[in-house]
């Protein structure tokens, strides 16, 4: 069996899953809801505050879409219950992040300030040189923190630029003069 697709998905208090026909599953919570249609192989089960996953045979493709499934199960139920963050560093003389309306509006060195609107769902919070990006999908909260590390990727020299707060920049040596 698949090592994380033989683990239920315990349901905490406040979370509800209703598995619906072709493997649609909703899940509410005290954050909002969160609906995916899973792979039709996989057999999905409430039971007794548990969410269990099995798979028809052994076949490599349904090994992995095994521990997919649960771990997209899993994920949806951690979403509504706690939600998900990830946060960003901007780095560099003259980087700045800022905060209007619902848009967020970074000043990169470029000719002109880059606007970012908040997808439906997420929140963007500026906290000096911290962008935290706030939702309960975590592949949405990832892709948005994705787009707006991409506007200005930290480079190797000086470290400018925008990172994950966790990332660690390679930092390579700068020129030398000639003697």
């Amino acid at each position: 069996m698949s090592r994380i697709g033989r683990h239920p998905v315990e349901i905490p208090a406040g979370v509800t899953v209703e598995v619906k026909e072709n493997n649609h599953v909703v899940v509410k919570g005290p954050k909002g809801t969160l609906e995916r249609t899973l792979p039709v192989e996989m057999e999905i089960k409430v039971e007794d505050g548990k969410v269990v996953v099995t798979r028809p045979n052994d076949l490599k493709k349904m090994k992995s879409l095994h521990g997919l499934t649960r771990t997209l199960i899993s994920n949806m139920v951690i979403g509504v219950n706690t939600g998900y963050e990830k946060a960003l560093e901007v780095n560099g003389v003259g980087y700045r992040a800022a905060k209007q309306g619902k848009k967020l509006v970074l000043n990169l060195g470029y000719s002109h300030p880059v606007e970012m609107e908040d997808p439906a769902g997420l929140e963007t919070v500026v906290d000096g040189n911290k962008i935290i990006v706030k939702g309960i999908d975590k592949e949405k909260v990832g892709q948005f923190a994705a787009e707006i590390r991409d506007k200005r990727r930290p480079e190797p020299y000086k470290g400018k630029g925008i990172k994950y707060a966790d990332e660690v920049i390679r930092r390579k040596v700068g020129k030398t003069g000639k003697k």
